[in-house]
């Protein structure tokens, strides 16, 4: 009989004992130790966390005995022998193989099920018969004939459950049929690698056509194969899905095979963190120069409550048009904490984001001036472009595509959401840039009052701005001071005061002032205003001290600086994982496969005829006087049967008369 070892600590076990304590194997403590996260470093005994659970002793991991089970401890206390006995290994491999039975009997079919549980109620009518005073034989007999089965399947059914508790006798009676397996040996090594090289490939070529040219291939070949469906269950079986899925279907489709991340919003207050992007509608507009376009809109949205903040209309995703869009929103509701957006241009542009370590777009420089989120506190996040489950704003932007672009007064200039839908009235009618903006400000409006939202913070009850109200009107707000006012009324650009006089030229204009000459070939921060450059712009030192301001000298002319479209999302570990993982399985190329295949064999000539059929009927009478036989090279047998031919016809003709 083994006895558990006694520690200086007679409070701390190892984990062998502690399985012995509890009955159960020292795997099993070890899961339970994993499930329950016992043996985190938070749980750790040590001098600033006195009650931990375990600790290090010796180079041994002990455990503390307040894990133990209750009636444990108490017997412990007690002093009573709790050693458990020498045969406690077996009942804990049985109980194991009890519990692994049960999981296979969750796991087989409905018809699987039934009948265990057809046997399970025969064997319990039988024991009922037998207690009433019956003998066994008769009564299994007798069972047998109504329930249908056999005296030896009865017997072979009380061999299963032998010894078992009753409670535990049903999936000991579930019926384990184990089928055919294939011999892999039955498939040669280069058939399996010609077989995957060709149907794992995004041509999605039907697996019964890749078989058959398996199949002549192997025929020239030597190799091995077995049936179609031997092949395709050993390609479903060794193959994983994700991989079929990405080379025959390609990445988008294998992005849909992993779920969507479920986030909890209501962790924030009103105003706490927002996210951002741009959305361009579907419907043709008219600016004021004349111009048609498709206007794109660039809208922040509150992530506690799901309102739409604040929002600006342009030609294009631009810098501009996101810092008017914040000073919109730091305006009138307050300055958010947290922000995420996507890493496009408009976005990671030093203008908005500049002086942020992590911003993966343009070269990040010391001396570059920090962006309007920056200066305003707010810590940024980068969301992956083009993936809507980062952002929930997206999920606005398709509520718009059917309120806001197919509105009634937008009838006519509505495009379509791609070239194949473009509805029977496109290209009649262009709207007015002024007349957008007013169908755009209502379909925002009734997007941020409709009641009775599906989140959990509105609890199908509350409005968007019903919950944010509600929020912000007990949340700790950050209001914007007078001096960050100017932050994004002008934009912010890092120039050089010229070395000769200290002007500064920003697009083509020149700017000066006389104390820039304290500053001529310095680095300096210009906020200037991008739709007024011939006013003036306001200049600091990179440290952040105002200077002064500067009018413009001469005016060179306007260029504007257009912004580009966000760039694709990126590619996660997820994705690079599986590829790789598929280009491990494929040791034969295409190419490879392709000069495997046969060559078609030549037409043989066609045999020679054994009877030549002579011509008879009128054809006979006609003068054959496209191809004449010579005199001299005439063939005897052939004039026999010229004569032949002409004495019959001639012999109809007098039948005729």
């Amino acid at each position: 009989m083994s006895t558990i070892p006694h520690h200086q600590n007679s409070d701390w076990y190892s984990a062998a004992d502690m399985a012995r304590l509890m009955g159960i194997s020292h795997q099993r403590f070890n899961q339970i130790v994993a499930e329950r996260g016992w043996r985190s470093p938070d749980n750790l005994r040590c001098t600033g966390h006195p009650t931990g659970i375990w600790r290090r002793e010796n180079g041994k991991i002990l455990y503390h005995y307040s894990l133990l089970p209750a009636l444990v401890r108490a017997r412990l206390a007690a002093g009573t022998d709790i050693t458990p006995p020498e045969d406690s290994r077996k009942a804990v491999k049985q109980r194991l193989a009890r519990d692994h039975l049960w999981a296979q009997y969750e796991k087989a079919s409905d018809k699987a099920r039934d009948r265990a549980r057809r046997k399970l109620t025969a064997m319990q009518a039988v024991h009922t018969c037998v207690q009433s005073g019956m003998a066994k034989d008769a009564s299994v007999r007798m069972i047998g004939q109504e329930q249908g089965f056999s005296a030896a399947s009865y017997y072979g059914w009380e061999t299963r459950v032998a010894g078992i508790d009753k409670a535990d006798w049903l999936p000991y009676l579930l019926d384990r049929y184990t089928g055919r397996v294939a011999d892999p040996d039955s498939c040669s090594e280069e058939a399996w690698e010609f077989i995957k090289a060709d149907y794992l490939r995004p041509e999605a070529r039907a697996f019964e056509v890749c078989y058959r040219t398996l199949a002549h291939v192997a025929t020239q070949k030597g190799w091995t194969i077995p049936s179609s469906r031997t092949l395709l269950r050993r390609l479903e079986r060794e193959i994983p899905v994700v991989v079929r899925v990405l080379k025959r279907e390609g990445v988008d489709a294998l992005k849909r095979l992993f779920p969507a991340q479920e986030r909890d919003r209501s962790m924030f207050h009103a105003l706490e963190a927002v996210n951002v992007d741009g959305h361009t509608f579907d419907v043709f507009v008219t600016f004021p120069d004349g111009s048609i376009g498709r206007p794109c809109l660039v809208g922040f949205q509150d992530l506690y409550s799901g309102m739409i903040l604040s929002w600006r209309v342009d030609r294009s995703e631009t810098k501009e048009l996101v810092r008017l869009a914040i000073g919109d929103m730091v305006r009138r509701w307050g300055i958010p904490d947290h922000c995420w957006l996507d890493n496009g241009r408009a976005f990671a542009s030093k203008w908005i984001t500049g002086g942020i370590a992590n911003r993966y777009r343009f070269k990040v420089k010391e001396e570059e001036p920090s962006g309007l989120l920056t200066d305003l506190g707010v810590t940024v996040h980068w969301t992956t472009p083009y993936h809507g489950q980062a952002k929930p704003i997206e999920r606005a932007w398709r509520d718009f595509c059917n309120n806001i672009a197919k509105d009634p007064r937008l009838a006519g200039a509505y495009t379509g959401n791609n070239p194949t839908a473009k509805p029977e009235n496109y290209a009649s009618r262009a709207v007015p840039l002024d007349e957008f903006l007013k169908v755009v400000a209502w379909g925002i409006h009734e997007h941020n009052n409709r009641p009775g939202r599906d989140t959990k913070v509105c609890g199908r009850r509350l409005s968007f701005q019903a919950a944010f109200e509600a929020s912000y009107a007990q949340a700790p707000i950050r209001k914007a001071t007078p001096q960050q006012h100017r932050l994004w009324l002008l934009a912010a650009e890092g120039v050089k005061a010229r070395d000769r006089d200290g002007a500064v030229h920003i697009e083509g204009n020149r700017y000066w002032a006389e104390f820039l000459t304290q500053h001529r070939g310095e680095k300096l921060v210009a906020r200037f205003d991008p739709q007024d450059l011939h006013g003036q712009v306001h200049l600091y030192s990179l440290s952040g001290s105002y200077l002064g301001a500067a009018p413009c000298v001469e005016a060179a002319g306007f260029a504007d600086i257009a912004a580009a479209r966000a760039h694709a999302a990126k590619r996660n570990a997820w994705l690079k994982a599986v590829k790789q993982t598929a280009k491990a399985e494929l040791a034969m190329s295409i190419e490879e496969v392709a000069a495997l295949l046969p060559e078609a064999p030549e037409a043989p000539p066609p045999p020679a005829p054994g009877i030549i059929r002579p011509v008879f009927g009128n054809n006979a009478l006609k003068p054959a006087a496209a191809a004449p036989v010579p005199v001299a090279d005439s063939d005897p047998e052939a004039d026999v049967l010229a004569s032949f031919s002409r004495a019959v016809a001639r012999m109809r003709l007098v039948e005729r008369e």
